[in-house]
């Protein structure tokens, strides 16, 4: 549901087509773009190193879009993905937003597509829609109660027993939800690209080599790998299980770009990354990585490519957010 406010500089790409000189010191001028335009950058643990570490804050995608809704900056600089920038205009509609490359999308998100989620929908008149933050604007306004992989178990035991749930987009999370809540919802059959390519057997042959590494994973993995791990959690939490805990060595099924946060906050540990069924580098999400520092400093430069949502959008989008947020805080939950 994104519009793109018409220029003559953005390619058929989505990004800024013009060459960027190579002797530029890209840091410094990005730095001083955000002083003088007033804008603060957001970077999703997925992004490369270098983007990460000149974020003005790092994280999960709504904690980012709560973070610079609190800000006073003019301009939100989302450094990740499609659905995550519009996130941030539904948090923040009075802000220029901002997204280095419009083709940085999400696999889990473009596996519902709204208008066949609707149709979808319609077969089940009776059940009330909750979908992971991970989806688009316009499906969101289709939810009647978003939740994070964090406060999910809690959003879906807020909903009495007797009230039959459809849950989107993520099979694969409603089914740990599913084994977790045992709640017998109907889910939409989308996935995420990275989370469904890790390697069974490739992991136990990872865990005999290192036996004394704790495997940590994402809910958004498949069952069987799921089955096996030591601790799952988000994003966040898989950084924050890392840091409290008295192992000292990790194997990591989620993108490969939350390493680089692990290792900055527990330097004396080691992280190896869950490997995938084949030898491509196919843990990083190649839509994540499609954002770069040329791409960041033009976007910052000229403003450019921005996200602009309808009100209808935002609006209703946006109550599915707030309903959530009215369950987590009840449970002492941080929607990250």
């Amino acid at each position: 549901m994104s519009l793109l406010t018409a220029k003559a500089k953005l390619d058929k790409n989505g990004f800024l087509d013009l060459a960027v000189d190579p002797t530029l010191d890209l840091v410094a001028e990005i730095n001083r773009l955000k002083k003088e335009k007033n804008a603060v950058i957001l970077a999703h643990y997925y992004q490369d190193s270098e983007i990460q570490d000149i974020a003005d804050y790092i994280g999960d995608s709504l904690g980012l879009s709560q973070q610079a809704a609190k800000t006073k900056a003019d301009i939100i600089v989302f450094a990740g993905v499609h659905f995550m920038a519009e996130t941030a205009k539904m948090l923040s509609p009075t802000k220029k937003v901002l997204l280095p490359d419009l083709k940085a999308g999400c696999s889990l998100a473009d596996s519902c597509p709204p208008a066949l989620f609707k149709k979808f929908k319609e077969k089940y008149p009776d059940h009330i829609v909750v979908s992971y933050i991970n989806c688009t604007a316009e499906l969101k306004t289709l939810t009647d109660i978003c939740c994070t992989s964090t406060n999910a178990v809690a959003i879906i035991e807020s909903i009495p027993k007797d009230q039959p749930i459809i849950f989107a987009p993520d099979k694969n999370l409603g089914a740990y939800l599913i084994k977790k809540t045992g709640r017998n919802m109907v889910l939409w059959n989308g996935a995420c690209m990275v989370h469904e390519i890790f390697s069974y057997e490739r992991i136990i042959k990872l865990r005999n080599r290192h036996p004394n590494a704790k495997f940590i994973a994402h809910p958004e993995c498949e069952a069987h790998i799921l089955d096996m791990a030591d601790y799952i959690g988000s994003t966040t939490g898989l950084l924050k299980y890392t840091m409290n805990d008295s192992a000292t060595e990790y194997i990591v099924a989620t993108e490969a770009g939350i390493l680089h946060q692990m290792q900055k906050s527990s330097p004396h540990k080691t992280f190896i990354p869950a490997p995938p069924e084949n030898n491509c580098a196919c843990n990083d999400c190649p839509h994540m990585k499609l954002n770069t520092l040329e791409k960041l400093y033009l976007c910052m430069e000229y403003e450019l490519p921005e996200i602009i949502l309808p009100d209808w959008v935002i609006e209703q989008g946006r109550a599915s957010i707030d309903r959530m947020m009215v369950v987590s805080e009840k449970a002492g939950l941080v929607a990250a």
